[in-house]
């Protein structure tokens, strides 16, 4: 007869240790036990035991042998999505108190957005190191649904990201940076060099798409279709920025993306916003916090945070 998930939750709660989830997710992401071994920093035979001890827990072999090393079985892909998330907890909860022991630094535990990261963070941490020493921020990417998952665990302090349509209950947005969508091109592009551009002269371009459902990919969508564009797309759909990066250094390809996440690229000019009669505003960039954290009084280490952003930024309380 085989155990129940309760018992094997006992089980694991009484004998596992952060040594066998450790094991688990590296012999699965290197498909080799001595690998595994030397970026564990134990000998190869430590790997095998602490293999065999979790699946004596389980009673379930987590691994296939092959002549090239091993791949999971499906109970080891059951459980590596909850190790690997642990793991990362764990990480996370480490980083915070060490912080918090280094010269008792004030610590700001955060998600930001793609768009807030580019847009509001980036631009912001360099002054902010000088302005606010004994603040220490722990950013972690997070797009919309992972960050309000984060909020409604208790797991950050704040958030940078665009103003969501419902809030988290017991939490407010402060608004910092109005945004727009913006159709940017290589500064090689033959449109780049046009002092004005009709959205009927986009026609016959090769676009980057972005991926669905982005404000980006709704405007585009609808663009096509009140122009009646057949479109002709790169052959690529990615949430990578590099990857989009790099298909825009072609002189054909434009892109349709906020502001905020190309602002750094067109300040330096390795992309250029052309010149379109038409303008997409979307959502503005803030800061999602708690609200006591908007109440300078009460001491709240995100209140300098947000104090600080809005002094550099020159956005009225």
């Amino acid at each position: 007869m085989s155990a129940s998930a309760n018992t094997l939750l006992n089980r694991l709660l009484a004998r596992a240790r952060l040594r066998h989830l450790q094991v688990l997710t590296t012999v699965a992401e290197l498909g080799s036990l001595r690998r595994a071994a030397a970026a564990v920093g134990v000998s190869q035979p430590a790997v095998s035991h602490a293999l065999a001890d979790l699946e004596s827990l389980l009673a379930a072999p987590l691994f296939h042998r092959h002549s090239r090393g091993v791949r999971p079985t499906d109970a080891a892909l059951q459980l590596l999505p909850v190790a690997r998330r642990m793991l990362a907890a764990l990480a996370d909860g480490v980083e915070g108190v060490a912080a918090q022991l280094a010269d008792a630094r004030e610590v700001v535990r955060m998600t930001a957005s793609t768009s807030a990261l580019n847009g509001l963070m980036a631009p912001l941490l360099p002054a902010l190191v000088d302005a606010e020493p004994r603040l220490r921020l722990l950013v972690a990417h997070a797009e919309a649904a992972e960050a309000q998952l984060r909020i409604t665990r208790g797991d950050i302090d704040a958030a940078a990201c665009r103003r969501p349509a419902v809030l988290p209950a017991g939490w407010q947005f402060h608004v910092l940076l109005n945004d727009e969508l913006v159709v940017v091109a290589a500064p090689s592009h033959p449109l780049a060099a046009r002092r004005r551009l009709s959205v009927s002269q986009l026609a016959d371009q090769h676009w980057a798409v972005p991926p669905a459902p982005s404000l980006a990919c709704q405007a585009l969508d609808a663009l096509v279709v009140e122009q009646g564009w057949t479109p002709r797309v790169a052959p690529i759909v990615t949430r990578e920025l590099a990857l989009t990066w790099a298909l825009l250094r072609s002189p054909r390809t434009l892109a349709l993306v906020p502001a905020s996440v190309v602002r750094l690229l067109l300040e330096t000019r390795q992309l250029v916003q052309l010149p379109v009669e038409r303008r997409w505003p979307i959502e503005p960039l803030g800061l999602l916090l708690p609200q006591e954290a908007g109440v300078p009084e009460a001491g709240h280490p995100a209140t300098r945070l947000l104090a600080f952003a809005r002094r550099h930024l020159g956005v009225m309380p």
